[in-house]
């Protein structure tokens, strides 16, 4: 999507050679525009697959699964990382380890939103290690619920993520696929 690489060729920083931050468009500072033709991509990728609902962790994953699900006419469920005093039933939930923020978190979903026999679609702002979309699959299939497929907006190619979701068998679209952050300078492969 040569939207999306432009943007972060322009706006995006290079922190290392593991690291891309990309604050000023996609996880602090949102561009609508930019949300929208990403949600408009992922629609278009796996529109007529019988997908019912979006899945998400938040808070990053939520501006580009937001317009995804209304390209799609859907809802979208976000995976809470917080407790709340609003979530009391019993919660479908998984470990997730962030490698940026260096914690662990306990990521949650009601099962009065997300039930068995949907088809869903996971969307996420990156993928490296795939430790996030590992932790959806697992609400997903507590749920007895079906993948139709994981969108990530900007995937770090150089990690294992990607190689070990289409090992298990499931459909990766990747809209900007980082080859290289080394000398701090991006470099992508063909999405």
């Amino acid at each position: 999507m040569e939207a999306l690489h432009n943007k972060i060729r322009e706006e995006g920083i290079v922190l290392s050679d593991q690291v891309l931050k990309v604050d000023a468009f996609l996880n602090h500072q949102i561009d609508p525009a930019l949300m929208q033709a990403i949600g408009e991509e992922f629609a278009r990728r796996f529109g007529g697959l019988g997908i019912n609902k979006i899945v998400t962790i938040e808070a990053s994953g939520i501006a580009p699964a937001v317009m995804t699900g209304l390209c799609l006419g859907v809802p979208v469920i976000f995976a809470r990382k917080h407790a709340s005093l609003t979530l009391t039933e019993h919660l479908l939930t998984a470990s997730v380890y962030s490698f940026t923020k260096q914690t662990e978190s306990t990521v949650a979903i009601s099962p009065r939103h997300l039930q068995k026999g949907d088809k869903v679609l996971i969307i996420d702002d990156f993928l490296a290690n795939g430790r996030a979309s590992q932790a959806l699959i697992s609400i997903i299939h507590q749920a007895e619920a079906e993948v139709a497929g994981l969108g990530i907006v900007i995937e770090k190619s150089f990690q294992t993520g990607r190689a070990q979701l289409e090992e298990q068998g499931y459909r990766v679209e990747s809209l900007a696929r980082v080859a290289s952050l080394a000398g701090g300078e991006v470099s992508f492969l063909p999405s």
